[in-house]
């Protein structure tokens, strides 16, 4: 019969013909009645890799992002409440530097700096975790015969 759009334009009939609408109605609409959803099996033998490296490191430098706009928020709401100068007021007094006055333990600048350096780690790791798995799963794939799914229409 081959592929069927999901949607078909109907003719309008009844009181409302003379109507404006769209149209057009969902393919369910036009099923007999009696019949299910079409249903479809299908097996995932093999995932390509250079396509899981590109969609993992798309992932990861959104995830970048997403921690440092998080990272950001907790360092402005722990120095709202005082946390960093209590902190850097301890190492002061610890440490009892003379020498050097000011010298401050936490800033903005190097909670940022080690945010984007474990960030930069983490693309990479997320990355070459994710292209070794795709590697393993084209592995045991080939040995189980794949990931089995039903794909089915809505009703």
């Amino acid at each position: 019969q081959g592929e069927q759009s999901a949607t078909r334009t109907a003719q309008p009939q009844g009181p409302d013909a003379g109507k404006s609408g769209s149209g057009t109605q969902s393919l369910s609409a036009f099923r007999r009645p009696g019949r299910g959803p079409r249903r479809a099996n299908l097996q995932v033998r093999r995932v390509d890799p250079w396509s899981v490296l590109k969609l993992s490191l798309v992932l990861g430098v959104a995830l970048f992002f997403i921690w440092l706009v998080a990272v950001g928020v907790l360092y402005t709401v722990l120095d709202g409440m005082g946390v960093w100068d209590s902190i850097n007021g301890t190492y002061d007094s610890l440490v009892a530097n003379d020498a050097v006055d000011g010298d401050v333990l936490i800033t903005a600048g190097t909670v940022f700096g080690a945010a984007a350096i474990v960030g930069a780690v983490n693309i990479v790791l997320i990355s070459a975790l994710a292209t070794v798995g795709a590697f393993i799963y084209n592995v045991s794939a080939g040995l189980s015969g794949g990931l089995e799914l039903t794909l089915s229409e809505r009703e």
